[in-house]
C-alpha cells in the first residue's frame, strides 16, 4: 500500500492509503504502485486517479519515497 498526501494551496484534498496512483507527467502519464523507485515530476493539467476517485488538476508536482507518494497541486476551478 501507499501512503498519498494531496494537497492545494487551499485545503489537504486527501490524505490516506490507496493501491495505486495515477498522474498526469509533463513528459506523459504513469502509475505509482508500491515500491516505486524515489522520484519527483512536474504534473501538467489533465486528472488524478486514485482510490476510484478523479481530481481534475491545472498543474503541480509529485515526489515518491518509501511508499510515500505526496502531490502538490492546483486545482481546476469549477
Amino acid at each position: 500500500m501507499l501512503k498519498l498526501k494531496i494537497v492545494s494551496p487551499e485545503r489537504i484534498e486527501f490524505t490516506g492509503e490507496v493501491e495505486s496512483v495515477k498522474v498526469p507527467g509533463t513528459l506523459g502519464n504513469f502509475e505509482i504502485l508500491t515500491d516505486h523507485a524515489p522520484l519527483i515530476s512536474t504534473l501538467k493539467k489533465g486528472v488524478v486517479e486514485y482510490a476510484d476517485q478523479q481530481l481534475p488538476i491545472l498543474g503541480g508536482f509529485v515526489e515518491v519515497q518509501k511508499n510515500q507518494v505526496s502531490l502538490c497541486v492546483e486545482l481546476k476551478e469549477e
